[in-house]
């Protein structure tokens, strides 16, 4: 009886380690699938977050080409503002060489006719005038014409200029 109970006890010893080793296999299984639904899942959001950020590199390219379009077309209307600047710059430039220009040639026609004229008819005219149109007229007269002028002064009208024009010709 010993016997068969020894081996009835080894009988249930291995039915209940294969039953247990069953249940071993079993939980494993299913946490493989755990694992492998998980896995799925992290793949999938893997796949997603790919698809994001190449979206978001093709949008930042977008905006990259953008802005430099932008920047090449804002340099372009710079560069024309500057050389329509520099255009106008030497438009002026020569606007007032050409205004210097037709003053000197105004003032020296007031100056020959001043010239032509009798020192009395001078003097009259330029005693009536500003001193400092006076002095400019004279100025470009020879020396002894101005002396003829000047005689023919009123002495204070006269001497005034004198002093103006002695400042003018010192410059």
């Amino acid at each position: 009886m010993k016997v068969i109970f020894l081996f009835m006890l080894i009988f249930m010893d291995l039915f209940s380690a294969d039953s247990k080793m069953y249940e071993c296999t079993k939980i494993f299984e299913n946490r493989k699938n755990e694992l492998l639904v998980e896995l799925e899942r992290i793949d999938e959001q893997k796949q997603a977050l790919d698809a994001l950020k190449i979206a978001t590199e093709d949008l930042l390219k977008k905006k990259q080409n953008d802005l430099n379009a932008r920047e090449s077309a804002v340099n372009v209307k710079s560069k024309d503002a500057d050389a329509k600047a520099k255009s106008v710059k030497a438009i002026l430039e020569e606007n007032k060489k050409l205004l210097a220009q037709i003053k000197s040639l105004k003032m020296d026609k007031i100056t020959q006719t001043y010239a032509k004229m009798k020192p009395n008819a001078a003097a009259d005219v330029l005693s009536g005038m500003d001193e400092a149109d006076a002095v400019k007229i004279l100025t470009g007269l020879k020396p002894s014409v101005i002396g003829k002028i000047l005689s023919k002064m009123e002495p204070l009208k006269a001497s005034k200029i004198t002093t103006s024009l002695s400042k003018v010709k010192g410059e």
